[in-house]
């Protein structure tokens, strides 16, 4: 079991930054690929990024790519989530998620835990 907090979220203006971070419980944090995702108002929970288990290997959604970072911490069961130039387009709830795999996927499905979500908006 996984339990996934995420922090960070809030109100930034566009073209601003914003860092999200995600704790995770448990003593095998290392053995899970991690992931984010968003949801719009009236829209799917689309794919963000995702990170394999030991950091070396990322994924990105081709809208955020160049933008945004995902990193973690295995020591400090952490995963990040570094957002610049902030567009009103990535206004959202971001979810952290947690995969029982080496490497990430971009599919939802393929993602056992979840956490509450927060909210992040971005004004022009």
């Amino acid at each position: 079991q996984v339990q996934l907090v995420e922090s960070g979220g809030g109100l930034v203006q566009a073209g601003g930054s914003l860092r999200l971070s995600c704790a995770a419980s448990g003593r095998t944090f290392s053995s899970y690929a991690m992931g984010w995702f968003r949801q719009a108002p009236g829209k799917e929970r689309e794919f963000v990024s995702a990170i394999n288990w030991s950091g070396g290997i990322t994924y990105y959604a081709d809208s955020v790519k160049g933008r945004f970072t995902i990193s973690r911490d295995n020591v400090k069961n952490m995963v990040y989530l570094q957002m610049s130039s902030l567009k009103p387009e990535d206004t959202a709830v971001y979810y952290c998620a947690a995969r029982h795999y080496d490497s990430g996927s971009y599919s939802r499905y393929e993602y056992e835990y979840w956490g509450q979500g927060m909210q992040v908006t971005v004004s022009s």
